[in-house]
């Protein structure tokens, strides 16, 4: 029976200016996402979230602080996709993180390399084209949640 997996997203902000960082997929151009990632057998959520983190972008445990946390995000695949043959959909938990190390400290090729690039940007300037259809409904809830931001600009 098909099921939801559950994943961890980071959303690494500057205390400072407020923009967040945002990653370009790397076989996806112009889909734009927060470091995220499936959570393993036996692992907590923390601990998804410290291992895909570091994984992803190369930003250790010591370089961020956990400031919210909320769950129960869930999106479908698309066309009936089951992922690795069990999963026909996620389930999230979004953690807002201040992000308090040097920019060049992040370092996309850390382990396998999924992003092409990374920008930092104000929550507000958000396009939900980046972002696959399907995800678009999660993405409304999170910047709404985390930001009280109630519409994202299309362009």
């Amino acid at each position: 029976m098909a099921t939801y997996r559950p994943n961890v997203a980071a959303i690494l902000r500057r205390p400072k200016s407020g923009k967040i960082l945002v990653c370009e997929r790397l076989k996806h151009p112009g889909s734009w996402q927060f470091p995220q990632g499936g959570v393993d057998r036996g692992e907590d959520l923390i601990g998804a979230l410290i291992r895909e983190v570091e994984e992803e972008i190369g930003v250790s445990r010591e370089m961020y602080t956990i400031e919210a946390c909320r769950t129960d995000y869930r999106y479908k695949f698309p066309k009936g996709h089951l992922k690795k043959g069990l999963y026909c959909g996620q389930t999230q938990t979004y953690f807002l993180c201040d992000y308090l190390g040097a920019k060049k400290a992040i370092d996309l090729d850390a382990h396998v390399r999924e992003f092409s690039r990374y920008k930092w940007i104000y929550p507000e300037d958000f396009k939900i084209r980046w972002v696959p259809r399907f995800k678009r409904p999660v993405f409304k809830r999170v910047f709404k949640d985390f930001f009280g931001i109630r519409s994202l600009s299309p362009d």
